[in-house]
């Protein structure tokens, strides 16, 4: 077992690739397990001669007519220097002994060739094709001293430990089998193999605009861990997982070194994280372990660590993770990226827009590596037309990259309405306007000139409607939504708020988590769900109503895009809540003027109108909303093409009076006090 001193060990050729290293040592184990077999059965016979001669075929080819005296050493003296093998980049990782490397390749031989299998079968006392311990102490100790030494390394040393290597059976030790990790075989030549139990992420690594977040106290230590190779547990926080994930990934590539992003199930058992642990070492990169999260309150326990040797990246929510690993705990938190930040990103990941970079950076708050994935979309589908990428191209890539299901209560749509289509006020499409100016000069006016001091909030836009039915508050949201060249998601409130307890909360951090992946504007109508007068405590329910208002409005302060809100009735509205937002924007029903201009608006140029049909008189005449102006519009065209002619005055005026019938108002008569046009 020990090393054999004033012995001359052959190195293995240091261009040697891993399946190569591999094969030949399981070819000079083969020729130690002939010699051993030959000592043992002077007269083998049956399936035994069998195997005598492929283990002499096995060696002869490996060794080329050299004698196996020259490899009487262990695996772990002939490492050659050089570029690490992976079976060398394990053993140094978890200070395995020359014993315990030749015993992982004993235990690999059946992984090796189906040969190896068959003559290991037929050792086994139970037919099984793995090498014994009981082979392992005949091949590798010379007296009992070593025997005392192997039954020790099987019980306490790090190939096992740490999961490397497996005892499987029962009955006596020297009976049970050697096993390798699962899938780990393959790694050791060559091969990017991973077990089904551990699920990989692969994802796109940018360091655009996080030199900021990079330079930051906690950030720096973390680096220096990964430098150093430090045994620590460094802990990335954020709101959303994805924010820290990739954070993980530019953190370690920021430190030169390359990661595995893995994504834990809720319940990680200690094998699983003992596979990682060998396969990272074995590959030589840094473990990233996402924690799995259950729909219940429950924080996902961390995976223990403490037979890994070095640092190990875990991307959590804050306060979502529970660690009881005894080793240093660095701890560094991913805010998202601040205006500035964004701009240089925008500007390291398109530099074809770099003179956009502002405008890209308030319409898509991403991460480096989103923004480096929408770069590649938009150069391709550029590339296809013959031109250079434009604004078009990425918010193209945004939409398609943001697929996602949607809960009941959420519409997605993509903005069409334009402002020539919104009729307000001159005042208060000013308002608008200006929302949309606060978005997209976030950059100069926050970190440029320094206004609000990093204040909690400061970043986004909230607003609200209010105003009746059918005065255009949602067809605004969507001009805004078209402005900003991003979607439009539409919560209904009243349906998104539920009478079981939590949920309301859940389906809440579902629809911000779409619209900050998606970069979408959020449009809530029926604000008075969730933001009216706050109700006095009577049970359960209503503490529980006030909490989920609360949480609304914590999650609404961090939002950094643009969310509306909408209502019907702007007295039922929490004045604590009006005070969070940047506008309140009045939707006034129309007057005379501006209903003119929507029978103009909701009247196509290619519509037939016949000469009967005068604008001015359904304008002064019908007091209504432009929601109920455009139905009216739409059900005239229907009624004209059903009787094959143009749209007269007589189809408007029908149209117009069910459009009150629906709505309940009382109808104001004809124009001229003429009959009604309802059969």
């Amino acid at each position: 077992m020990n090393k054999s001193p004033g012995r001359t060990h052959e190195a293995v050729d240091p261009g040697l690739s891993p399946a190569e290293r591999l094969a030949l040592e399981s070819a000079i184990l083969a020729g130690r397990l002939l010699e051993l077999l030959k000592q043992t059965f002077s007269q083998p016979d049956g399936s035994l001669a069998s195997a005598l001669s492929f283990l002499e075929a096995s060696f002869q080819q490996a060794a080329r007519g050299r004698p196996l005296a020259i490899w009487q050493g262990t695996a772990a003296e002939r490492r050659s220097a050089g570029a690490a093998h992976p079976l060398d980049r394990l053993a140094d990782g978890l200070g395995l002994s020359s014993c315990e490397v030749d015993l992982l390749l004993l235990a690999g031989l059946p992984e090796q060739h189906e040969g190896y299998a068959d003559v290991l079968r037929a050792l086994h006392p139970l037919a099984v094709p793995a090498a014994t311990v009981g082979l392992a102490a005949q091949l590798f100790c010379r007296d009992a001293d070593e025997r005392h030494m192997l039954r020790e390394l099987l019980h306490t040393g790090p190939a096992v430990t740490a999961g490397a290597l497996r005892i499987a059976g029962e009955g006596p030790l020297v009976t049970r089998s050697l096993l390798v990790a699962d899938t780990l075989w393959p790694v050791l030549g060559g091969i990017d193999a991973w077990p089904e139990a551990v699920r990989r992420r692969e994802i796109a690594v940018g360091l655009h605009g996080l030199a900021h977040w990079l330079r930051e106290p906690p950030t720096e230590h973390a680096l220096s861990a990964l430098a150093s190779g430090m045994a620590c547990i460094i802990l990335l926080s954020a709101e959303d997982e994805r924010v820290a994930r990739h954070r993980a990934a530019a953190l370690t590539q920021a430190a030169g070194l390359a990661s595995v992003i893995i994504d834990l199930p809720p319940d990680p058992t200690p094998a699983v994280a003992q596979l990682i642990g060998v396969h990272a070492l074995a590959r030589g990169v840094v473990p990233i372990l996402c924690l799995g999260y259950r729909n219940e309150p429950t924080t996902p326990q961390v995976p223990a660590c403490a037979r890994y040797p070095g640092p190990v990246l875990v991307c959590a929510r804050p306060g979502g993770a529970a660690i009881d690993d005894l080793r240093p705990l660095l701890e560094v938190s991913c805010e998202r990226l601040g205006p500035s930040a964004l701009r240089s990103m925008w500007r390291g990941a398109m530099p074809e827009l770099r003179g956009q970079a502002a405008l890209l950076a308030a319409r898509y708050p991403a991460e480096p590596a989103s923004a480096l994935a929408v770069a590649t979309d938009a150069r391709a589908r550029a590339q296809w037309q013959g031109r250079r990428p434009n604004l078009d191209d990425v918010a193209a890539s945004v939409r398609a990259r943001a697929g996602a299901s949607l809960q009941g209560g959420v519409k997605r749509l993509r903005p069409l309405a334009t402002w020539e289509q919104l009729v307000l006020p001159g005042e208060r499409l000013e308002q608008l306007r200006e929302a949309i100016d606060r978005l997209i000069h976030q950059v100069q006016v926050l970190e440029d000139w320094g206004f609000l001091g990093g204040r909690a909030g400061a970043r986004g836009v909230r607003l609200l409607f209010s105003g009746p039915p059918g005065t255009g508050k949602t067809l605004a949201a969507e001009v805004m939504a078209r402005a900003l060249a991003v979607d439009l998601l539409v919560v209904d409130l009243s349906r998104v708020v539920s009478k079981w307890l939590g949920e309301t909360e859940k389906n809440l951090a579902e629809v911000f988590d779409t619209a900050e992946k998606a970069s979408a504007v959020l449009f809530f109508d029926e604000a008075d769900a969730l933001f009216g007068r706050r109700t006095e405590i009577s049970d359960a329910h209503d503490r529980y109503a006030n909490l989920e208002t609360a949480y609304l409005l914590a999650r609404l302060e961090r939002f950094e895009g643009l969310a509306i809100l909408a209502t019907n009735h702007r007295q039922n509205i929490d004045p604590a809540f009006l005070r969070r937002l940047e506008a309140l924007v009045e939707f006034p029903e129309p007057g005379r003027e501006e209903r003119l201009a929507l029978w103009r608006c909701h009247l196509p140029p290619k519509a037939p109108l016949a000469e009967d049909v005068r604008l001015t008189e359904l304008a002064a005449h019908f007091p209504v909303v432009g929601g109920l102006i455009r139905n009216a519009a739409v059900a005239a065209a229907f009624l004209a093409a059903a009787n094959a002619s143009p749209v007269t005055r007589q189809h408007l005026l029908r149209a117009v009076q069910r459009e009150y019938e629906k709505s309940g108002k009382a109808f104001p008569g004809m124009p001229g006090g003429e009959a009604s046009t309802s059969p």
